[in-house]
């Protein structure tokens, strides 16, 4: 833009440079044309170099606006980055058997289940051998559990959500007039680091899985704290 305004002002001096006349009344007529012609030159000029400056002063301020912008979107970029790179992602879902069909238990002591088809284990926290999920970061998370019993009277199905030895929820089902039941529950609770989860078969009781995978556990983490 400054240099717009040198080539606006260096062509203004060139329509405006005094020429030569000959004879003493083309002087004084030239030297008249010539002043008038330099004070419009120069208002002209003036006016001009107002508007370029303006529209510079303009354009300045829109690159100011622009830099803000342009600063508060690599801001959110890096929030972004932090929250998905920085966060584990921990989530898992399966079902009690791989294949297959029939009764699990019972068991002369309370045992966890160990839910063998895996559905999904985003941050590998659950460990099928076992049954049980460990918690990697503190933080809120959510637990669901379900439970099938088939053509069964005695004995019942008994199953329990575990935090560590801790007894959180359970759901049963007794004999009664019914072929089967099923049943459901969860919990949003508070972990930390090292704490495992796991849904526990009572001693005594059935559960009854095939195909349909009625039998699951899931969890998920909801946020850190």
């Amino acid at each position: 833009m400054k240099k717009i305004a040198a080539l606006i002002l260096a062509f203004s001096c060139c329509l405006c440079e005094p020429q030569t006349h000959d004879g003493n009344d083309k002087a004084n007529q030239g030297t008249t044309s010539v002043g008038y012609c330099d004070i419009c030159s120069r208002t002209s000029l003036t006016q001009n170099l107002g508007a370029v400056g303006e529209k510079i002063a303009n354009m300045d301020e829109k690159i100011s606006l622009l830099e803000t912008k342009l600063q508060n979107t690599e801001k959110e970029v890096l929030e972004l980055r932090s929250l998905t790179g920085g966060t584990p992602r921990v989530a898992f879902s399966a079902a009690l058997r791989e294949s297959g069909s029939g009764d699990t238990g019972p068991f002369n002591t309370a045992t966890p289940l160990k839910y063998r088809r895996v559905f999904s284990n985003t941050g590998s926290s659950y460990n099928p051998s076992t049954g049980i999920f460990t918690a990697v970061v503190k933080g809120m998370y959510f637990f669901r559990f379900s439970m099938f019993n088939n053509l069964r009277s005695v004995p019942s199905s008994v199953v329990s959500l575990m935090k560590n030895s801790e007894r959180l929820t359970s759901v049963w089902d007794t004999s009664g007039s019914d072929s089967n039941d099923m049943g459901s529950n969860a919990v949003v609770i508070l972990l930390e680091v090292g704490d495992n989860v796991y849904v526990e078969l009572q001693a005594n009781r059935i559960v009854y899985d095939d195909g349909m995978n009625y039998n699951t556990f899931s969890g998920f983490l909801l946020f850190t704290v």
